[in-house]
Parts: structure tokens; C-alpha cells; sequence
């Protein structure tokens, strides 16, 4: 029987670390002899990468909508040229980001209503659900601020105010509870990781809650933390 690809989503506010964290997974990956790629939002293709400029590095003003349907473009090209041929391969795919995103900045950040949104985005996905999604939980404002000190720019969603990183923390920590994710099928598994401690500790933590997903299927993750 053909190895099913697994696809494992990193979430979080900015700055919480899950773009680290994606790196430190995949390198537990490589050493256990794991087959995956690793993948990002928006971006993956060639017009993912068009759509990432678009939406993050240009300075123009942009209509919710607008952003919400360029961020579906990216994924519903990503989603059909990327991710569907790596699963449907055996190959694991670590995405940094995807539609839980979505749902966080869109709705709870420039509170588009939730039915359109969902439509969208049930269009961009054709049914493709994450088989686990890792959450990384983090103070907003120190996020803000290991955003800032990383990079001197920053990009359109990392330049709105508080007021609306706060609400998209508030979007998060709401996905993290077992009801929402009933009533939310397409989200697929979600597993809230506390990202406030040294990155080997949340590392630990991260490659725990594949493991316990996934008994015996990555079978080194753990002791790559020895």
C-alpha cells in the first residue's frame, strides 16, 4: 500500500515563532527520513509568489474583500498545483500558514462575515482539509515586537495597528476550542501549542503533538529532543 502524505499546518500571530518551528519540524523530518516539502502562504507557485507581493509588499490601500479573494487565488492555485500532487505522492507537506489565516485576519481582523468567507475558501480548498493543524499561542504585543526586530520593513498586515492584532489573537484563541472546531469541519484537527519559552522547549512540544497524532509514523522525532 502507497505511504499517505500527511499535510501540517503551522498557525499563529505574528511573530509567535511557527515559521521557526516549521524549520525545526522539518529538520526532525529530514533526519528521520521523512519525505516532505515545505510550503508557505501566500506563495507556493509562481502566482502564489505574484499574489504574496501583491498583497503584503506593495503600499496601496486594499478593500477586505479584495485581500480575502487574492489570499483564495494563491491558495486555490497552491492547493491544486502543490499540495494535492505531494499528498496524493506520500509526501508530507509542512505549510506555514493556510485558511485558518484566513478565518483569523479577514474575519476576525477586518470582520468580513463568516458565510462568505467560508464559500470562498471552500472553492479555493475543493475539500482539502489539514490533517493537523499546530497553533502557535503567543503574547501579542511581544510578537509585535520580535516582528520588528527581525526585519527592519514590514508588510502590510504586520504594519496594522494593535486594535486589529489583538482581535486576530482573539480570532485564534477561539479556534483552539473544541466547539468551534466542530462546528468548523474543514479546519481538520487543531492542536494549540504554547510558543513562550526557548525554541528548543516549544520544538519539544511541537514534534510531542505529531508524535501523539501519529503514533509510530515518525517514529525519531522524539528523540531528536535527547
Amino acid at each position: 500500500m502507497a505511504s499517505v502524505g500527511r499535510l501540517i499546518v503551522f498557525e499563529g500571530g505574528e511573530g509567535s515563532g511557527k515559521s521557526t518551528q516549521l524549520r525545526l519540524l522539518s529538520e526532525a523530518l529530514a533526519k528521520a527520513g521523512s519525505a516532505h516539502r515545505c510550503l508557505r502562504e501566500p506563495g507556493g507557485t509562481a502566482l502564489g509568489i505574484e499574489v504574496r507581493r501583491l498583497l503584503l509588499e506593495r503600499e496601496w490601500e486594499m478593500h477586505p474583500r479584495a485581500e480575502a479573494l487574492l489570499f483564495m487565488a494563491s491558495r486555490a492555485q497552491m492547493v491544486a498545483g502543490e499540495l494535492r500532487p505531494a499528498l496524493a505522492a506520500g509526501e508530507h507537506v509542512l505549510l506555514d500558514r493556510f485558511f485558518l489565516s484566513t478565518y483569523a485576519y479577514q474575519m476576525g481582523g477586518r470582520g468580513l462575515p463568516e458565510s462568505d468567507v467560508r464559500a470562498a475558501n471552500a472553492l479555493a480548498t475543493n475539500g482539502l482539509v489539514p490533517d493537523l493543524t499546530l497553533l502557535l499561542t503567543f503574547p501579542v504585543a511581544e510578537g509585535l515586537a520580535r516582528a520588528a526586530e527581525r526585519s527592519a520593513s514590514h508588510d502590510r498586515m504586520e504594519r496594522e495597528g494593535n486594535a486589529f492584532h489583538e482581535r486576530v489573537a482573539r480570532a485564534f484563541e477561539a479556534f483552539a476550542s473544541p466547539d468551534w472546531q466542530r462546528a468548523h469541519p474543514e479546519c481538520g484537527p487543531i492542536v494549540s501549542i504554547e510558543a513562550v519559552g526557548s525554541e528548543r522547549d516549544v520544538a519539544g512540544r511541537v514534534r510531542r503533538a505529531v508524535a501523539a497524532r501519529w503514533p509510530g509514523t515518525f517514529p525519531d522525532i522524539q528523540a531528536s529532543d535527547d
